[in-house]
């Protein structure tokens, strides 16, 4: 199973959106202007048909993260995972557990942005 897209609210559009555009962009994300509009933008890595994040003004209600829900983003390397947390943490984000090896073959980091969604950036190591 291949998750297509992934929605995260924010409360602050223009806030959100250049945070992450600063992020996402270490990953190689970009907005995808073909489906962003006034109320929501969607990020993908170019020439992948699947994978998108879309930030925006929820359909319902405020903006807030989900309790347990997390959304996990993958990096090419280690390097770009230590980028990515860092940058996040320069821009405003909580720290929710530094970069390091979590599992034989696993490396990540973890954030919050400005509404509580979590984010892990991870890669795949040799174990």
């Amino acid at each position: 199973m291949l998750v297509a897209y992934t929605m995260i609210g924010a409360s602050d559009l223009e806030k959100s959106w250049a945070f992450y555009d600063a992020v996402l962009g270490v990953l190689g994300a970009e907005r995808n202007l073909q489906y962003s509009g006034e109320k929501r933008t969607w990020y993908q890595a170019p020439g992948t048909p699947a994978g998108m994040l879309a930030v925006g003004t929820p359909f319902e209600g405020p903006a807030s993260g989900g309790n347990g829900a997390m959304v996990a983003v993958m990096a090419k390397d280690t390097a770009t995972v230590d980028a990515a947390h860092a940058k996040a943490l320069e821009l405003g984000a909580t720290d929710e557990g530094a970069p390091g090896v979590r599992g034989p073959t696993w490396y990540g980091a973890y954030f919050r942005d400005f509404d509580g969604n979590k984010i892990a950036v991870f890669t795949l190591v040799r174990g």
